[in-house]
C-alpha cells in the first residue's frame, strides 16, 4: 500500500490545504506518508477504493488512545476524491472497515468530524453511529477555532470480556483488504 501514498495523497492533500475538516495543517511528503501507511496498517486496515486503475478514495483505522485499557477501541476515517463523493464510496470502505475491526475483534469504533460538518454527521448516523459529544473550540485552522463531534459504534455483542485480539495478519487471507 505504500506504492499508493501519492495518489492517496492526491485526495488528502487538498483537505489539509483548503479545509479543516483534518486538522494537519502541512502537507506529508510522499516518504512521510508511505511510513505512516506501513505503521497504520501494521496494526489496523487501510483499504483503498480503486475505479479503473486509479484511487478514488481510502479509509483507515488508528488506535484511539494509547492506554492498554483502550486497546479494543479504534479511530476511524475515510476520505473520498472530490469527483467520486455522494456516489458510495465512503460508504463501500466504511462497511468493509468495520466488518475487518469486527473479525480483529475489537470492541468500538470512533469517529470525530470538525464542525459543521452536516453530510458526515448524516453519513455516520446511517451507519448506525451514535453522537457521544462535542469538543468545543479544540482546533486552531485556518484563521479560526473548530470544534469536534465524537460518535461511536459499538461492535460487540455482549458486554463481557473483550476477545483477544487478532492481528491484522492473521485475518489478511480470510478477507480482500482492497475495496
Amino acid at each position: 500500500m505504500p506504492k499508493d501514498a501519492q495518489q492517496i495523497l492526491d485526495i488528502y492533500a487538498p483537505i489539509i490545504t483548503n479545509t479543516a475538516t483534518s486538522f494537519e495543517t502541512e502537507v506529508p511528503s510522499k516518504s512521510e506518508f508511505q511510513q505512516r501507511i506501513l505503521i497504520y496498517s501494521s496494526r489496523s486496515p487501510w483499504l483503498v477504493a480503486e475505479k479503473q486503475g486509479r484511487i478514488i478514495g481510502y479509509a483507515y483505522a488508528t488506535d484511539h488512545r494509547s492506554r492498554q485499557a483502550y486497546q479494543w477501541n479504534q479511530e476511524v476515517t475515510a476520505y473520498v476524491h472530490k469527483d467520486h463523493r455522494k456516489k458510495g464510496v465512503a460508504k463501500l470502505l466504511y462497511l468493509k472497515l468495520l466488518e475487518i475491526l469486527k473479525m480483529m475483534s475489537f470492541s468500538k469504533v470512533i469517529a470525530v468530524i470538525t464542525l459543521p460538518n452536516d453530510p458526515s454527521i448524516a453519513f455516520h448516523k446511517a451507519l448506525g453511529f451514535k453522537h457521544i459529544g462535542e469538543m468545543k473550540d479544540v482546533g486552531f485552522k485556518n484563521g479560526k477555532w473548530h470544534s469536534t463531534s465524537w460518535w461511536d459504534l459499538d461492535l460487540r455483542q455482549s458486554k463481557k470480556a473483550p476477545s483477544i485480539l487478532k492481528t491484522i495478519n492473521e485475518i489478511r487471507e480470510k478477507v480482500d483488504m482492497k475495496s
